[in-house]
């Protein structure tokens, strides 16, 4: 294959959901849609339905490690996601295969927990991933209650919370606004230039794995050049329209996004 036509590359870091609408499956399906090359590092492998997890097998701290570290042997990996990571050695052994391999680009998204309410990373893994792996993000996407978590404390004002989290080490902030209540879902970006809001009137629907897909759509944006500001605005654009064309399962309570073109 001719040079100029190798695809960027993106790999995910991040557990598997057996729907396909959350995890690696979105991961893979959003750079696919972005026309990226999509590599896996697999964490967890979930069995889950739409209203709960019913078992989580966590893959071996060392075993995550070897997969990253085999994908920058044939590939040069242009940015990375990080999704679930699911306990404090994994996480662990994240931070040190990225601090060896030093990659330009990583979106992290701290899953700590399901839509359902399963805890997904532990208090010490928290504390690794605030520690270690935080810092080396150039881009941190929580939701409202990741953030607290983070922050340890009620966030009142969406703009300070973002700086406050910027200040804990990663280049910038996305803090997503899903969480809040209102007719307008609001979500903060925080960069060196300041702070940028991006609004998109609420939908009335549940929908799994709007971060994943969120976080995976501005990586495969970075891997393919652009600015941190234009890969949001497009993975934000992506987003809505995966959205409008979801589709409902479990009798219509959820719906999984549609990332087709």
């Amino acid at each position: 294959m001719p040079k100029s036509s190798i695809p960027q590359s993106v790999l995910t870091i991040a557990g598997s959901d057996c729907s396909g609408g959350a995890g690696v499956a979105a991961d893979l399906k959003t750079f696919a849609a972005f026309g990226v090359h999509g590599l896996t590092a697999i964490t967890a492998v979930t069995s889950q339905t739409a209203r709960r997890v019913q078992a989580i097998h966590r893959i071996p701290a060392a075993q995550v490690r070897a997969q990253i570290e085999a994908a920058f042997v044939d590939f040069r990996v242009d940015a990375i996601k990080i999704g679930m990571l699911g306990s404090a050695p994994i996480a662990r052994a994240v931070a040190a295969a990225l601090c060896a391999a030093a990659p330009r680009h990583i979106v992290l998204d701290p899953v700590l927990a399901s839509s359902s309410g399963t805890v997904l990373l532990s208090k010490t893994g928290l504390r690794v991933l605030r520690e270690e792996l935080v810092p080396l993000a150039t881009l941190l996407t929580p939701n409202l209650p990741e953030a607290e978590i983070l922050l340890g404390r009620r966030i009142r004002d969406r703009a300070r919370a973002a700086q406050d989290l910027r200040a804990l080490g990663p280049r910038a902030i996305l803090l997503k606004g899903g969480h809040a209540r209102g007719r307008e879902v609001c979500d903060v970006l925080c960069d060196a230039r300041g702070v940028l809001e991006f609004r998109h009137p609420r939908l009335p629907i549940r929908a799994r794995g709007t971060g994943c897909v969120l976080a995976s759509a501005i990586a495969a944006g970075l891997a393919r050049g652009l600015t941190l500001r234009a890969a949001t605005t497009d993975a934000q654009a992506f987003l809505q329209h995966a959205l409008a064309a979801s589709f409902p399962i479990a009798g219509g309570s959820v719906r999984i996004l549609s990332m087709n073109p």
